[in-house]
C-alpha cells in the first residue's frame, strides 16, 4: 500500500498565508480567483486559512496568474512533512476538513472524530504488525487534531451511529473507557451533533456489510467513505451514494434517539 507524508500544519498556515498576500496584491477577492479556476470561494479561504494543502498543480497555475515568479510553487515543494497517512486516505482527510455535514456508522471501534487521545492511543498499539512509538505518536496527534472541525464557530452537521458492543469493548482498559465515556457524553451535547446507539438485541441490521462514512462538501456534492482491511475508497458514484444514505437512514431509524442514549451511557456511568 503506497503511503506519502502529510503536510505540516503550520507550513500549510504559511503557504495561506502567502497566497493570500499575493491575492490581494494582485486585486483577487477570493471568489474572484476562485473562478478563474472554477473553484469555490471556500476552497479558496480553506487554503489561506491552512486548512487545505495548496496542490502543486494549482500553485503552478496560481504563479503564472499572479506573476509571482515561482514563489508558490516553491513554498509547496518544500513544505516539511509529518505523520505518515496512506494515500488512498488522503483526498477523504481533506474532505473531512471541508463538509458541512458528516454521518457515519461504526461497528469495530469509536469514530475517530469522537475519540479521546488514551483511546486513539489504544487502538493504533492493537495494530497488527505493530506500530513504533515516534508512528503511533505522530498518528494520535493527527487524529486529535482532526477534532477541530467539530468546535469550528460553524461546525458540520454529524450524526454517528454506533453499534453497541463498541460502546461496551472496553479498549485500553477500564480507565481508558470510563474517560472515552465521559468524553462521548460531553459530544452528545455539541450543536449540531447527532450520537445513537444501535442496540445489540436488535433482530434486524441495515448494515451488516461494514462501517462507512458519508460527507456533504460546501458545494453539496455527497460522497462515500468506506475501509477495510487493504485498502480504502472514497465514492462519488451517486448511485453507490444513494445506496449508503439509504443504509444510514434505516440505520438511525433502528438506533435508540439520542436522549435514549444519553440515558444509556449514563447509566454506564454510573455503574463505575
Amino acid at each position: 500500500m503506497s503511503t506519502r507524508k502529510r503536510k505540516n500544519a503550520s507550513a500549510m498556515r504559511m503557504v495561506g498565508a502567502l497566497l493570500a498576500l499575493y491575492r490581494e496584491a494582485a486585486g483577487y477577492t477570493q471568489r474572484s480567483l476562485g473562478e478563474v479556476f472554477g473553484i469555490s470561494e471556500q476552497q479558496i479561504a480553506s487554503v489561506e486559512q491552512g486548512r487545505r494543502p495548496l496542490k502543486l498543480d494549482l500553485a503552478e497555475k496560481l504563479d503564472d496568474l499572479l506573476e509571482t515568479k515561482g514563489a508558490l510553487v516553491a513554498a509547496v515543494s518544500r513544505m516539511p512533512e509529518v505523520d505518515l497517512i496512506p494515500l488512498w486516505a488522503e483526498e477523504f482527510l481533506d474532505q473531512e476538513q471541508e463538509a458541512i455535514a458528516i454521518s457515519s456508522y461504526e461497528n469495530q471501534v469509536l469514530p475517530g472524530l469522537l475519540q479521546t487521545k488514551a483511546y486513539a492511543e489504544a487502538v493504533f498499539r492493537s495494530r497488527v504488525p505493530v506500530y513504533d512509538e515516534d508512528k503511533i505518536a505522530q498518528l494520535v496527534s493527527a487524529r486529535v487534531e482532526r477534532q477541530s472541525i467539530l468546535h469550528r464557530k460553524e461546525p458540520p452537521i454529524t450524526s454517528f451511529v454506533i453499534w453497541e458492543p463498541v460502546l461496551s469493548a472496553p479498549i485500553g482498559g477500564q480507565e481508558v473507557w470510563v474517560e472515552q465515556l465521559r468524553h462521548l457524553r460531553e459530544c452528545s451535547a455539541l450543536p449540531g451533533l447527532m450520537l445513537q446507539v444501535l442496540p445489540l438485541g436488535r433482530a434486524s441490521h441495515a448494515s451488516l456489510d461494514g462501517p462507512f462514512v458519508l460527507l456533504e462538501t460546501p458545494e453539496h456534492q455527497r460522497l462515500a467513505y468506506t475501509e477495510n482491511h487493504r485498502g480504502s475508497q472514497l465514492i462519488a458514484d451517486l448511485d453507490e451514494v444513494a445506496i449508503l444514505t439509504q443504509k444510514c437512514a434505516m440505520l438511525r431509524s433502528q438506533a435508540l434517539t439520542p436522549e435514549d442514549t444519553r440515558d444509556l451511557m449514563d447509566r454506564l456511568l454510573g455503574e463505575q
